[in-house]
């Protein structure tokens, strides 16, 4: 039977955050209950055969259409007629008196935002960290907002008007989105001599700030949940271990694998299917980030607040003082993703056969149909390979 001080509820269990999160806490003698989107994928299995967590199976959004029997259904997510699943909601947070919450777009992210945020409040939730980002918009009426980060914004407001004692973390920009497979903004492109390319909108001598996931949001979480309310409630906090532009991101980045990586600052290239949602939010990071913006000191802060962006790294570094910084992350974890999705660059052997990954070979050999988003915006952007099948990427 879970213990309710130590139980923490968690959606999205297999997400970067979530799942570094579950790694630290169960070790430490917590239980967890996890809602998990389905079992499949290294991430998922992993959690769910974990003995310390409770895993409810299920989406956060049902399909039903609206009608006067079911008003709580929207029509402002990816997929048209979603509504919200309460039933699954209201049960994740039985037995628990903390929470995590990292909402995606899988359906209408506000209204499943403040749906959980008004079951944790009705379940007494002493402790809700949610994961935020900002709404550029908010801060300057000539940014474009975000799509995918403006949803999280009105969560974290709606959080603070119903009086939930929460923490919320702003999560960098991730070293494990890096790869060398075409998926957009972090491709880092294998050329011909065994070099890496970087292309992206971002100012080459503006800093950026960056973040393990899956190392350090977990630690980082716990010491929130730790040090409690009295300390954390109601602030943000900057959770991101290194300030690099893009250039030195790429310096760094060459000492890890041992290879030159060059940085050409450049429009956003599409080259696989993507969901609409995410299609969406590129376009707007372009325009955002734009990347013929002559002066860095014009680009936009990350996080929207310029305070709140120079707090990095000391505020992260006040919870977690062991982070793994990017070159640690190229030099260790990044060849053994990559040979996880089927490449073989990182091998010595010159005769090897290349592996072509299924996403990677769906999108060289067969053109886009456009027809095909509202599948991809159910699916979602995910990571195919040996040991990462069906993974959601950037989550």
């Amino acid at each position: 039977m879970a213990t309710p001080d130590k139980t923490i509820a968690i959606i999205n269990a297999s997400g970067r955050q979530a799942a570094s999160l579950i790694r630290v806490a169960t070790v430490l003698g917590y239980t967890v209950r996890a809602q998990l989107r389905n079992r499949l994928g290294v991430v998922a299995t992993e959690v769910s055969q974990n003995p310390n967590v409770h895993c409810l199976d299920g989406e956060l959004y049902t399909r039903h259409e609206p009608n006067e029997e079911n008003s709580d259904v929207t029509r402002n997510g990816p997929i048209s007629g979603i509504g919200v699943n309460h039933r699954l909601i209201s049960e994740l947070f039985r037995g628990a008196h903390l929470a995590f919450i990292n909402t995606t777009f899988y359906g209408d992210e506000v209204q499943i935002g403040k749906a959980i945020a008004d079951a944790a409040k009705a379940a007494g939730i002493q402790h809700l960290v949610y994961s935020s980002m900002p709404d550029h918009g908010a801060y300057n009426s000539s940014w474009p907002s975000l799509p995918l980060w403006a949803g999280k914004h009105k969560v974290e407001e709606y959080i603070r008007e119903i009086g939930l004692p929460a923490t919320f973390v702003y999560t960098g920009i991730y070293n494990n989105n890096f790869t060398s497979l075409l998926y957009p903004l972090f491709c880092m492109a294998l050329q011909e001599d065994g070099s890496f390319v970087w292309q992206a909108p971002f100012h080459e001598h503006a800093r950026l700030p960056w973040l393990d996931a899956e190392h350090d949001v977990g630690p980082a979480v716990y010491q929130i949940f730790k040090e409690g309310v009295a300390k954390w409630g109601g602030r943000r906090i900057a959770l991101a271990y290194e300030m690099l532009t893009p250039l030195e991101v790429c310096q760094v980045f060459s000492r890890g694998v041992g290879r030159p990586v060059r940085y050409v600052r450049g429009s956003i290239e599409v080259r696989v299917p993507i969901p609409a949602g995410y299609r969406e939010q590129l376009v707007a990071l372009e325009k955002l980030f734009s990347p013929t913006e002559p002066d860095a000191k014009k680009q936009p802060p990350y996080f929207g607040d310029a305070e709140l962006e120079a707090n990095c790294p000391s505020q992260a570094l006040e919870l977690w003082e062991g982070p793994r910084g990017l070159e640690e992350y190229a030099q260790e974890i990044f060849p053994l993703e990559e040979q996880a999705n089927g490449r073989l660059w990182m091998l010595d052997e010159e005769d090897e056969e290349p592996v072509i990954s299924p996403v990677q070979e769906e999108s060289e050999q067969q053109p886009r149909d456009d027809s095909d988003e509202e599948d991809d915006a159910d699916e979602g952007l995910v990571m195919r390979g040996l040991k990462r099948d069906e993974e959601e990427w950037l989550a």
